[in-house]
């Protein structure tokens, strides 16, 4: 086993930044990634930094995916969604962005003490419908309680299980130069409506999270041929660090336009007066996928005949330039270097 304090030394002042960075997303997040627990855990299947490991028992069987997460998004409750339904969506698309159709998912719960009961009903209920939405079954879990003021009502953590039935191997390190850009849909509502309910803010028009199921839309492209290179889901840290995480895995440059981004006015205007910049703004229900470019046009036509994705673009393509490096052309032409954050815009979205 490792020796963290030898492999991977951070200064104590670091350490405290780092851990007050709420969730991930972030280059503070990232950074704790990079200097702890890949140094610590180190083997070639972590090393494919993608949503979910790869795992192969023997050559005649077919791939599994496996993923896990934690959910602790305050308030428990909100538009187009609860605590409950993230959990099972974040996690089946997850599986989905490796191209793995999700099968099982585990359920832990750690509660707070004095919970009411109708709360944590309500939780579970909304699981078991999300679960059955999406084709998967809640095979095993665990519940532990924690006292009065320390657990923030409850926090969920699920795992998940899928398999892979074709010959594709999805991750940042097959994109390559020439390939184009899918965006599945407009950004920024999930991280939005969290907001505003937190803060008890209001708009004119009601915002709602965009929590769901990507499964079918994801895999509807594998099915038809496509020569999928890369998904990703565009959860903490938004479209921007998902960009840029990509670039610098796959060694590549990504340009991307900014009129082509769908962004509701709403939401626009909602970013707009609370100082946040929508490409950084989490998601629950939307996706990027790196296909080759002579087969995007066949791509768009899929993902827009599924009513989730019916919105989705072409948002620019992948060039052989600086490793790294990602750039947003402005709408009045102007180009400027995209990179991720140093904390996180909205804390505990998720």
């Amino acid at each position: 086993m490792t020796d963290f304090s030898l492999s991977c030394p951070l200064p104590l002042t670091d350490q405290k930044t780092i851990l007050m960075a709420h969730g991930g997303g972030g280059r503070m997040m990232q950074r704790l990634i990079e200097q702890l627990f890949a140094p610590a855990f180190r083997n070639p299947i972590l090393d494919r930094r993608h949503d979910s490991a790869i795992l192969s028992l023997d050559s005649a069987a077919p791939r599994l995916a496996f993923t896990t997460d934690s959910y602790v998004v305050q308030p428990l409750f909100f538009p187009g969604g609860n605590i409950g339904t993230l959990a099972v969506n974040g996690t089946v698309n997850d599986l989905a962005m490796g191209g793995a159709r999700p099968l099982w998912l585990s359920a832990g719960f750690i509660l707070e003490e004095g919970l009411p009961t109708e709360t944590l009903q309500r939780v579970v209920l909304s699981m078991r419908e999300a679960a059955e939405a999406a084709g998967v079954q809640i095979v095993t879990g665990d519940t532990k309680v924690v006292d009065r003021g320390k657990g923030d009502g409850i926090f969920i953590n699920t795992a998940g299980i899928g398999v892979i039935t074709h010959p594709l191997t999805l991750n940042p390190a097959q994109v390559r130069p020439g390939d184009a850009i899918l965006l599945s849909g407009d950004i920024g509502r999930h991280g939005i409506t969290i907001m505003t309910e937190r803060e008890g803010l209001s708009f004119e028009s009601a915002i709602e999270s965009d929590c769901a199921p990507v499964v079918e839309p994801a895999l509807s492209l594998i099915e038809a041929g496509i020569a999928v290179r890369c998904m990703r889901d565009l959860t903490r840290g938004g479209l921007a660090s998902a960009l840029v995480e990509i670039a610098e895995t796959a060694g590549v440059t990504i340009r991307v336009r900014e009129d082509d981004i769908p962004v509701r006015g709403d939401v626009r205007a909602a970013c707009e007066l609370l100082g946040f910049d929508p490409l950084y703004v989490a998601n629950e229900g939307r996706f990027i996928a790196f296909v080759p470019a002579e087969e995007a046009e066949r791509a768009l036509q899929i993902l827009r005949f599924h009513p989730l994705t019916a919105q989705a673009q072409r948002i620019g393509q992948v060039e052989a330039g600086e490793p790294g490096l990602v750039s947003l052309r402005s709408r009045v032409g102007a180009n400027r270097v995209v990179d991720m954050l140093s904390g996180e815009q909205l804390p505990r979205i998720c």
